[in-house]
């Protein structure tokens, strides 16, 4: 059964009085070993999605460990022992209950056993030597991406020497953190927010002080919709944007450019009712229909030629938009929209893939004859248009501003109940789902507000 938040404000809570504290822990683990991977990759082909589930289930990836080995504090300065207070499911961890992730990126994240959980609060529970910026009873945001500085390498890589420790060029080396993963959440030797205990650096912390759980939880993928948004230089009047996706990676990117350029015409691709009414409450100006229908719409209510490309059999022609928008974020990846959405920009547009992308077939035609310019974003850091400020605390002060979150923690459940949890992740919009989150330590009180 789902539970519900406390109504009351809490702070400075929190220590443990778990017997089994430094000691061993509860914990979801994430398997990825061949067999397991496998089987749960050969389950989502069965006939009328028989096999969804099978990621939750006997054999599959995922399995909950009553007495896994609590992570230990590394032995250097700065490293602190946290409680997590809520842990959201996010789509990556989605897609790895089901078996779909980037083969490629494999050569990043070598654990084989995982504990998810890379967008959570927490509380301190134990600091280690050295550590000045939080003591224990402390509420904290977590960033959870481990780079040169958190891995104890005093000769900085060159990103991190560039001031862009999110694309750090030793995320498969660990250090003196024990991680071969670039993010907590992705790794077993430090923990992640769906076990009772995680390690992180007080470098990655953001002390939040009374800011409700449902909000704070919200930190990373919020980020990440900032930084996909700065990836873009807005021209100097008349721009127009289009998202693709209104999950919450792509409702918090329409948040973060409503916020940032108040007079940006944005329209969201959106395949039903509650991501439209969702993605118009955090400032859309406009939803479009998902597939070539957006295309024409655009071209119906802006102006614009349309374009018509010779179709072949089994594919047809996707019209090419003359005049399009200026920006388009895909915040879903899939060779589907990443075509719709190189057919809906202007000549010199910016298209940012915000999505989880793998192996697709695509033609690249446009992005040479048009001169687009294709970006990558990924987890967030610093920013030059920020004045170096991280993403984090950007969202952090606009979420006691008004910033439009309340609301898309949609479900809460107890770390027993994690399967139904991620059955209802997985269904998404027709669970009316947009980030569901697990409680591992039911006696610690969500906070409200």
């Amino acid at each position: 059964m789902a539970v519900t938040e406390n109504r009351r404000r809490t702070t400075n809570v929190g220590l443990s009085s778990s017997p089994n504290k430094r000691g061993h822990m509860k914990a979801l683990l994430a398997d990825i070993a061949i067999q397991r991977y496998l089987f749960t990759a050969a389950a989502q082909k069965l006939p009328r999605g028989l096999g969804k589930n099978a990621g939750w289930g006997p054999g599959g990836i995922l399995r909950l460990i009553e007495d896994d080995p609590a992570p230990q504090l590394p032995k250097a300065p700065g490293w602190v022992r946290l409680r997590p207070e809520l842990s959201l499911i996010c789509g990556s961890d989605v897609g790895l209950a089901h078996a779909k992730v980037s083969l490629e990126l494999a050569a990043y994240y070598q654990e084989t056993q995982q504990i998810p959980g890379h967008e959570f609060v927490a509380v301190v529970d134990e600091v280690g030597p050295g550590v000045t910026t939080v003591k224990p009873g402390d509420r904290v945001a977590v960033d959870a991406v481990i780079s040169c500085a958190q891995r104890g390498f005093d000769d900085l890589c060159r990103s991190c020497e560039a001031g862009m420790p999110n694309v750090c060029e030793r995320f498969e080396m660990p250090g003196v953190s024990g991680c071969c993963s670039p993010t907590l959440g992705f790794a077993r030797t430090l923990g992640g927010g769906m076990a009772e205990q995680a390690i992180a650096h007080e470098s990655q912390l953001f002390p939040i002080g009374d800011l409700p759980s449902r909000f704070a939880a919200l930190t990373e993928p919020a980020s990440i919709g900032l930084h996909a948004a700065l990836r873009w230089q807005k021209p100097a009047k008349g721009a127009r944007a289009v998202v693709i996706g209104p999950g919450a990676i792509g409702l918090l990117t329409v948040a973060a450019l409503r916020r940032l350029h108040p007079d940006l015409h944005i329209s969201v691709v959106s395949p039903g009712q509650f991501g439209s009414d969702w993605a118009s409450r955090v400032g859309a100006d406009r939803i479009l229909p998902a597939g070539p229908a957006a295309i024409t719409t655009v071209a119906e209510q802006d102006g614009g030629r349309l374009l018509n490309p010779t179709a072949t059999p089994g594919n047809p022609a996707v019209p090419i938009l003359e005049q399009g928008v200026d920006l388009v974020v895909d915040c879903v990846g899939s060779s589907d929209t990443i075509h719709l959405g190189l057919h809906l920009l202007r000549a010199k547009g910016t298209f940012v893939l915000a999505g989880a992308a793998g192996q697709q077939q695509m033609n690249w035609s446009l992005v040479w004859k048009r001169e687009l310019d294709v970006l990558g974003t990924t987890d967030p850091g610093p920013e030059p248009a920020l004045g170096g400020r991280r993403t984090q605390e950007q969202v952090l002060e606009w979420m006691n501003d008004g910033y439009p979150v309340d609301g898309m923690v949609t479900h809460t459940f107890e770390l027993d109940e994690w399967q139904k949890a991620f059955e209802t992740a997985s269904a998404g919009p027709a669970a009316r789902a947009i980030r569901v989150g697990i409680r591992t330590n039911p006696d610690l009180p969500l906070v409200t507000g």
